[in-house]
C-alpha cells in the first residue's frame, strides 16, 4: 500500500483508548478525564485492522492511553493474532498493572513490548507519571522477560531539569539487561514540549558518550539511531523527531480510538472512519486507502506546529 509520495505504509499503530491510569507531564494537561463512551469497540477495531491488513499492513503496536485500563485488551490482542499478515504485534504501555497480565497477552499472540519509563528513581518516577509506582514497571519488565518476551524497549523521555541526571542509569541499564533503552527527544505536542526549552537533543546525549559506537538498525524503516558499547547486551537508541526528520522513509499511520486516522504525529489532518464502518468493507477499504494515499510529505514540528490532541488522544 503505498501513498502519493511512493512511501509503502505497513505499520499501524492502533489506539484502543485515550484513558490512561497515569498523568505523565509532557502528556497530559489540566484536569482533563476521559471515559469509554467514545472508544471503538473491539469488533470494531478487528474489522478496521482487517482492511489494513488487507492492503498491506504487517506490523500492528497497539497503544493509548494506556491500553492495561481495558478489560478486553486480551481480545483485541487475539483479534489482531489471527490475521496471518500481521508479522509483528507489540504493544506500548507504562506497565502499571502488567505483571498481573503479561502472560494472558503474551497467549492472546502478543510478541513485544515497549515499556514507558522516565526515572529510576521511585519519587521522581512517581512525580513525572504524577502517582506511577516504579516498582510496577520493574515488576512488570521481570515477569515479560520470565514469560519468554522478545525484545523488550524502554522508551525513555528526556526533560531538562527532570531526569538529565539518570541518563548513566539508563544506559547501564542497556548494558547490563537484554533490553533496548531508547531516548526520545521531547515533542512539541502540549505546553511542556512547545516551551521548547526542556526538550534536550539527542546529539547533545550522544555527544557525552563517545564510547557509545552506531549499530546497523534492526529494521530499515525504524526511526531510531542505534548505538552500543563493549559488553552491551542492549541497545541505546535515539528517536530525534525534531531534530532529525525521517520522513522520507516514515511507514506508519495512526488510529485513534474514537475512529480517526491520522497519518502523520505532526499534521492534524484526520480521516473519520466512523461512518465508513456503518458501510460495506469494500467502503471501509476505499477509505482508507484513500486517506492513506494523501499522507503529507512530513511533519510540522519545526514550524511552531499545534496539534489539535493532546499525546493521549493520539496514540504516540
Amino acid at each position: 500500500m503505498l501513498d502519493r509520495f511512493g512511501r509503502e505504509i505497513n505499520y499501524l499503530r492502533l489506539s484502543v483508548t485515550e484513558r490512561c491510569n497515569l498523568r505523565c507531564i509532557y502528556c497530559r494537561e489540566g484536569n482533563d478525564c476521559f471515559t469509554a463512551e467514545n472508544e471503538l469497540t473491539a469488533g470494531e477495531l478487528s474489522r478496521i485492522v482487517s482492511q489494513m491488513a488487507a492492503l498491506g499492513v504487517q506490523k500492528v503496536r497497539v497503544t493509548g492511553g494506556e491500553p492495561l485500563v481495558r478489560q478486553d485488551l486480551e481480545q483485541i490482542i487475539a483479534d489482531i493474532a489471527r490475521h496471518p499478515t500481521v508479522r509483528d504485534l507489540c504493544m506500548t504501555t507504562n506497565a502499571q498493572g502488567l505483571e498481573g497480565r503479561i502472560r494472558g497477552l503474551h497467549r492472546a499472540g502478543l510478541m513485544r513490548l515497549n515499556i514507558s519509563l522516565d526515572s529510576l528513581c521511585k519519587e521522581r518516577y512517581s512525580k513525572m507519571t504524577r502517582g506511577g509506582h516504579l516498582s510496577d514497571v520493574l515488576g512488570g519488565i521481570d515477569a515479560a522477560l520470565a514469560c519468554g518476551m522478545n525484545l523488550i524497549k524502554v522508551n525513555t523521555v528526556l526533560v531538562r531539569g527532570e531526569n538529565d541526571g539518570e541518563i548513566d542509569d539508563f544506559i547501564r541499564l542497556a548494558k547490563e539487561y537484554p533490553i533496548d533503552v531508547r531516548f526520545i527527544e521531547l515533542m512539541p505536542i502540549g505546553r511542556l514540549g512547545e516551551d521548547g526549552t526542556r526538550r534536550i537533543p539527542n546529539a547533545e546525549v550522544l555527544a557525552a558518550y563517545p564510547a557509545l559506537k552506531r549499530l546497523a538498525p534492526r529494521c530499515p524503516c525504524q526511526p531510531s539511531e542505534d548505538y552500543a558499547g563493549e559488553g552491551f547486551r542492549g541497545r541505546v537508541g535515539f528517536i530525534s523527531p525534531v531534530s532529525h526528520k525521517f520522513c522520507a522513509v516514515c511507514n506508519r499511520v495512526r488510529l485513534t480510538s474514537d475512529g480517526h486516522l491520522r497519518m502523520c504525529l505532526g499534521d492534524n489532518t484526520e480521516t473519520d472512519l466512523r461512518p465508513a464502518l456503518d458501510g460495506t468493507d469494500q467502503t471501509l477499504g476505499d477509505t482508507i486507502r484513500a486517506a492513506i494515499w494523501n499522507k503529507p510529505r512530513g511533519h510540522h514540528f519545526e514550524t511552531l506546529f499545534h496539534s489539535q490532541r493532546a499525546m493521549n488522544r493520539i496514540g504516540g
